[in-house]
């Protein structure tokens, strides 16, 4: 938990759902000795506007899922999907290679993959005996 530095789950109030208010989709971040993984739920969001950036060791995340429908002749009695604007914002530090981040988003999963650099990647060290 100590990479992520999120804004936490809000709960949202009707108005907030159908009118745009802010909501956080879920994710992953994985690591292995190469590179970090990070995996976000995007369902029902258009691959342009999803915006991923990456400044001083922090990985951001911005789009929008836009409403479907307008409600105006419509009871309302249940919204659980979100919509509305979203961030995420993830400290991975400065041990990364920045030149060699890349994206794929594909049935709603976008994948962004921040290899890092040599200088973070572990080491073995031979031990030579005298």
């Amino acid at each position: 938990d100590g990479f992520f530095f999120s804004l936490p789950f809000s709960s949202l109030t009707e108005n907030q759902a159908t009118q745009g208010g802010d909501w956080y989709p879920a994710l992953d971040l994985l690591e292995d000795k190469e590179q970090y993984i990070l995996k976000a739920d995007l369902p029902g969001i258009k691959k342009e506007d999803i915006k991923i950036s990456f400044e001083h060791g922090v990985l951001r995340i911005d789009g929008e899922r836009k409403s479907e429908v307008e409600h105006k002749d419509r009871q309302v009695h249940r919204i659980e999907r979100s919509y509305g604007r979203f961030a995420r914002v993830i400290n991975l530090g400065t041990d990364v290679d920045q030149n060699k981040i890349r994206a794929n988003y594909k049935d709603g999963i976008l994948e962004v993959v921040v290899p890092k650099s040599e200088v973070s990647k572990p080491k073995s060290i031979d031990i030579q005996v005298a």
